[in-house]
């Protein structure tokens, strides 16, 4: 009797594994405004306001999606806000401090080399009323300066830039005109006059005295305070005339008798 040897079978290969592949992590260039404003550690102001309005997701969302073009940041330090008068922000409507943040943005990239290119009034986010929203630029020797009618500074230096975005630093806060009442002009006293002045000036003219009406109320009558000139007529003269004439011929014949 042959025995017959069976071989063990040999194990089943296990299925394959299959891990899941991890998502793509490659680094995104969108710059982020909230984290370079953080960064240069001198806007918080800045950021508080632009984070308050929500201009700041505004913005970064246009930064993600932007393909030509791009934004321009007027940034205002902590010392600058630091000049505005105190309550001044606080008397500011939500939207006013809205179109003030505005007021600090360009709606397009502008690098250094190119403030010059600008066309005053330069277009901010809220506008270029003329009047009041009026922002103008004037770049010369390398230097930036800047005026809204109501404050005058410059550029202080590069807070970042790219492609499609440029923070720079200002002085002061940028105050439209729109913010603030029109000014009276208030015309200047006159100067006194001098002690010479008035020892030379003319005496006034007494008016012309007017005769007085007629107590019969006929301004054709004269009054009685006028003169009546008297005319003598023509007979009269003539026997006054003859009466001298008939005087000296009597006169004459009396020295005669004599």
């Amino acid at each position: 009797m042959n025995a017959t040897t069976l071989a063990a079978p040999s194990p089943a290969a296990a299925p394959p594994q299959h891990f899941p592949t991890p998502p793509s992590t490659a680094p995104t260039n969108t710059p982020d405004i909230e984290n370079i404003l953080k960064q240069a550690n001198s806007f918080s102001m800045f950021l508080r306001l632009m984070k308050t309005t929500q201009l700041i997701n505004q913005l970064n969302s246009q930064l993600a999606t932007i393909k030509s073009g791009g934004v321009t940041l007027l940034a205002p330090d902590d010392g600058a806000f630091s000049q505005l008068k105190p309550g001044f922000l606080n008397s500011l409507s939500d939207a006013k401090k809205l179109q003030l943040l505005q007021f600090h943005v360009l709606p397009d990239f502008v690098s250094t080399a190119n403030f010059d290119t600008l066309t005053n009034p330069v277009r901010t986010l809220a506008g270029n009323k003329p009047g009041k929203l009026e922002l103008n630029v004037v770049s010369y020797g390398g230097v930036v300066n800047i005026s809204t009618g109501e404050v005058n500074t410059t550029l202080n230096g590069v807070v970042y830039s790219d492609n499609h975005l440029a923070i720079y630093r200002v002085g002061k806060v940028l105050l439209p005109q729109e913010f603030f009442p029109p000014k009276k002009v208030i015309a200047p006293a006159p100067a006194p006059k001098s002690a010479a002045e008035v020892m030379e000036a003319p005496a006034p003219k007494p008016d012309k005295e007017k005769p007085l009406p007629s107590s019969r109320g006929n301004s054709s009558e004269p009054s009685s305070s006028q003169v009546v000139p008297v005319q003598t007529s023509g007979c009269l003269r003539f026997g006054v005339s003859s009466l001298l004439v008939l005087g000296l011929v009597f006169v004459q014949v009396a020295n005669l008798i004599v």
